[in-house]
């Protein structure tokens, strides 16, 4: 039975999820590869590796989908739309990827990256990384070069303060209305700059 769940369609997932599991019960640094790799249904090291890089890249898979995807989302958006606009499209498509029953896994995975230093500082490339693929997507359609920038830390932050408040909560607000809701709020408050 072991050798039939190596070859599950699900394996990436199975092994992010078995590595967020770990991570929580017993910590980053005392979970091996291949502890992961035997939590997600008696798979090898060497899978573990075709997939992953190393431990750490594990909690941060499909970064460059994520960036790609809002690239691709605000280059779709409507020539009228304003660089907000645009960045809310991008964040309205890579929020429909998460959906409420993940709420659980989101509250875990973040609560693993505060506990250790050096996944926080791959957290905040991360999120450096998505902000700059926003920037670069906005200066593509045109927006000058601080717009975008702005734009996109406004869209960035709203979508990472709208992930902290959906993980926490037990409501039935989705991610996507969150990050929307988020939107309006950091909108709002740039009127009040002055």
């Amino acid at each position: 039975m072991v050798g039939v769940a190596r070859w599950e369609p699900n394996t990436r997932e199975r092994l992010v999820r078995a590595a967020v599991d770990l991570f929580a019960d017993q910590g980053y640094d005392a979970t091996t590869v291949s502890q992961i790799a035997e939590r997600a249904g008696g798979l090898s090291k060497m899978t573990f590796f075709r997939h992953f890089p190393d431990k750490r890249e594990v909690l941060f898979a499909g970064q460059e989908t994520m960036s790609q995807r809002l690239a691709d989302e605000i280059a779709a958006a409507p020539d009228a739309a304003t660089p907000l606009q645009a960045v809310a499209a991008g964040l309205d498509a890579i929020t429909a990827w998460h959906t409420n029953d993940q709420r659980g896994y989101a509250a875990r995975l973040r609560s693993v990256i505060r506990a250790n230093g050096e996944l926080r500082e791959r957290a905040a490339a991360k999120r450096y990384a998505l902000t700059d693929a926003v920037a670069a997507a906005l200066a593509k359609r045109g927006v000058p070069a601080l717009t975008a920038g702005v734009a996109a830390d406004v869209g960035i932050g709203a979508y990472y303060r709208a992930f902290e408040r959906w993980a926490d909560s037990a409501g039935e607000q989705t991610l996507n209305e969150a990050t929307r809701r988020a939107l309006e709020e950091a909108r709002a408050a740039m009127a009040h700059l002055g």
